[in-house]
């Protein structure tokens, strides 16, 4: 029976010892991975392949980029490994989305650098920008079976930085920060004024590679524009010296007047109509913004009860959601999220809720009844007693009617007897007469 048990053991440990025939799991990557380009520049972005020894058929890639950075130019630029398209590639500059689907033919590809394809992209407004391989990518192996080994997901950081002027140099008081979103849609510039410098010619367009006209706008050094549209502006100014303009300088606005979509709060646990059986719930929000962005959300907690008495209000807190509450006494709050874009645009969701106390079992709050884990606001509470009155009602008028009847029939039988007894004399007296 030992010898039994060793020659097992031993085989166990032979086997995971053993070396592994099937490699290591694949991955996608990017190159370059990191990178600094002017707006209005293109560059080129390589997707790879490393198979980690396996030999594979077929490459699925899904990337997401930011299309409010950077925009496609040609997506299939250079070579491939891939000989064989399953779905033609495929791109969106408003999803910000690249898809391909293509493999080699059996035996597959072995490679730790397969070319799946090069990207040009072209810089279309200042920040830092990412570029990331999505969970939806595959790398199926050439095994008759199409097993996904796909391990790894790899991602590019690159930065988009304004050129420097070619022209006059440009500022801007009411948009200091090329690289930042405002709110303000009336922007001011102001340009250097070089020696030998007699006219200026400017636009503003939603277009980096604009060029002012040929026609002098003046001398002086400012302007104003007032109630522009939300989105991406640049103002392009030069200036002529003699009979000859010059080159051309650009500012870049970005405004966004418009605050985050609605959204809602949703807690945890669940309400019960507005009353949480919790004294510390969790409370969840989402929102997008279409332009800039969201920045953060703010809380607040107001304890209504305490604004009844003019005790004063708290104040918002930065948070992230799910957030937990702090603990909460009973009585009736407001729960307010506030959601700031980047160009400080901000919206508010808010909600009304009872905390009870979990150690009674019949509560009254301002807006129902709690009764052991079932609230009931008024309304309710007052068809409840309406069904009940009825109810009692129609169970008074039925004894009644029973009754009545009850009555009408002892009255009758009285008077059946009396009836019965009456005959019952008269006959007797007849009987004695005879």
């Amino acid at each position: 029976m030992k010898k039994a048990f060793y020659i097992l053991f031993i085989f166990i440990l032979f086997f995971i010892a053993a070396p592994s025939t099937r490699g290591d799991g694949a991955s996608l990557y990017f190159s370059p991975t990191a990178g600094t380009f002017f707006v209005g520049s293109t560059f080129d972005v390589s997707i790879f392949v490393n198979t980690g020894g396996n030999s594979i058929n077929t490459v699925k890639v899904d990337l997401k980029f930011d299309p409010k950075k950077l925009q496609i130019a040609s997506p299939t630029a250079g070579r491939s490994f891939i000989s064989v398209w399953i779905s033609q590639p495929t791109y969106s500059n408003i999803e910000g989305t690249v898809s391909f689907q293509g493999g080699a033919p059996s035996p597959g590809i072995n490679t730790s650098a397969g070319l799946v394809s090069t990207i040009t992209f072209r810089a279309i407004a200042p920040g830092e920008t990412i570029i990331s391989i999505l969970d939806s990518s595959q790398i199926l192996l050439n095994d008759g079976e199409g097993t996904d080994v796909l391990s790894s997901l790899g991602r590019a950081v690159y930065k988009v930085v304004i050129p420097p002027p070619a022209g006059p140099g440009v500022s801007s008081y009411t948009h200091p920060d090329q690289n930042k979103w405002y709110k303000n849609n009336s922007p001011n510039f102001s340009w250097e004024k070089e020696e030998g410098a007699i006219d200026f010619s400017y636009s503003i367009d939603n277009n980096f590679y604009g060029t002012p006209d040929n026609i002098s706008e003046g001398d002086h050094t400012t302007v104003s524009y007032a109630d522009l549209e939300d989105g991406i502006w640049y103002f392009h100014i030069k200036a002529k010296k003699g009979k000859s303009w010059g080159g051309v300088s650009h500012y870049l606005v970005q405004i966004d007047t418009t605050p985050p979509a609605t959204f809602s709060l949703v807690f945890e646990p669940a309400l019960k109509s507005p009353v949480l059986i919790s004294k510390e719930p969790i409370v969840s929000f989402i929102t997008t913004d279409a332009l800039s962005g969201l920045d953060h959300f703010e809380l607040k907690t107001i304890d209504l009860r305490k604004t009844l008495e003019k005790k004063g209000t708290g104040f918002f807190v930065e948070v992230s959601s799910p957030y937990k509450l702090p603990l909460l006494n009973s009585g009736e709050y407001e729960i307010i999220v506030r959601a700031y874009d980047r160009a400080m645009n901000w919206l508010d969701a808010s909600k009304r809720i009872d905390v009870i106390p979990t150690e009674k079992a019949f509560y009254i709050t301002k807006r129902g009844i709690n009764i052991w884990t079932i609230f009931l606001v008024w309304w309710k509470v007052i068809l409840i007693l309406i069904f009940f009155i009825l109810l009692i009602l129609i169970i008074i008028f039925y004894r009644q009617k029973i009754y009545s009847r009850l009555h009408q029939r002892k009255k009758i039988l009285k008077e059946v007897k009396e009836k019965i007894k009456k005959s019952g004399e008269e006959i007797k007296r007849k009987l004695n007469g005879t």
